[in-house]
């Protein structure tokens, strides 16, 4: 570990497991209606889902599981860029990408760092807006990253930031 609070340049890929899922067959009915929230793009900050799986419908897709406090990435259309925490545990389809940090590094803190860097990624990966981004272009993002302790009170300050903006907005 450091010993000085410089901060260091760090590729996501390399502090950071990510995947994205898929989606059962549409019009199986057998694979829709069941318990398992199915978490799409336009929900990645939300602690509700308009859609659930089966299990049946989870296995014979290539849908993945996320937990709640994983990052949440959209990767596809208009919401491309979009960030969150995962709210709840639930399955994702493949326009979410899943970020779930190494030992060391803050998941509200990365969270955080996407969210302020969306208007340089989307202007950077997707000229005029229109495209999807990739979990390879995602992955090779360079993160500034100071020491994990104080990744956590950054996190921290931001997360109960944006709870007091949601509130005030309420």
């Amino acid at each position: 570990m450091r010993r000085n609070n410089s901060w260091e340049q760090r590729k996501l890929g390399d502090i950071a497991d990510s995947y994205s899922g898929g989606t059962p067959t549409a019009g199986k009915a057998e694979y829709y209606g069941g318990s398992i929230p199915f978490i799409r793009s336009a929900e990645v900050n939300s602690d509700t889902t308009e859609l659930y799986l089966t299990d049946e419908g989870l296995k014979n897709s290539s849908a993945k599981m996320v937990r709640k406090g994983d990052i949440l990435y959209a990767l596809y259309g208009a919401t491309s860029g979009e960030v969150g925490l995962a709210r709840l545990d639930g399955a994702i389809n493949q326009a979410i990408l899943d970020i779930r940090p190494h030992k060391n590094f803050d998941a509200p803190f990365i969270m955080q760092w996407l969210k302020k860097s969306k208007e340089n990624i989307i202007g950077t990966f997707l000229q005029g807006g229109q495209g999807n981004l990739s979990g390879t272009i995602v992955t090779s993002l360079m993160v500034d990253c100071p020491d994990y302790s104080e990744q956590k009170k950054i996190g921290e300050f931001f997360v109960n930031l944006d709870n007091l903006i949601t509130l005030h907005q309420r």
